[in-house]
């Protein structure tokens, strides 16, 4: 995803980070440079809002049950792998 216009971080750096951004996991020089890039560019924003929106659902309807740690550790691995799945293919591109 691109909105087609040149930025100081790249479309794809600010959207390889968004889950760890939501989360407030990334360092205070990351957390500037993706709030520039995301103030610059309304697909990457629209991105955000999607992953914020989701994020905050699946909060509110499991706030009240812990996943097990094994369960969670699963999620975060795959998760990872689809990440470095997908920028591998988009490198190709």
């Amino acid at each position: 995803m691109s909105c087609g216009r040149p930025h100081e971080t790249s479309c794809t750096e600010v959207l390889a980070f968004v889950h760890e951004f939501v989360d407030g996991e990334v360092t205070e020089v990351r957390r500037m440079q993706i709030v520039q890039h995301l103030d610059e560019c309304p697909p990457c924003g629209d991105e955000f809002g999607v992953v914020s929106v989701v994020k905050s659902l699946v909060y509110r309807s499991c706030a009240s049950e812990a996943a097990p740690e094994r369960l969670r550790v699963e999620i975060v691995t795959r998760i990872r792998q689809i990440s470095v799945t997908y920028r591998s293919t988009e490198a190709g591109e």
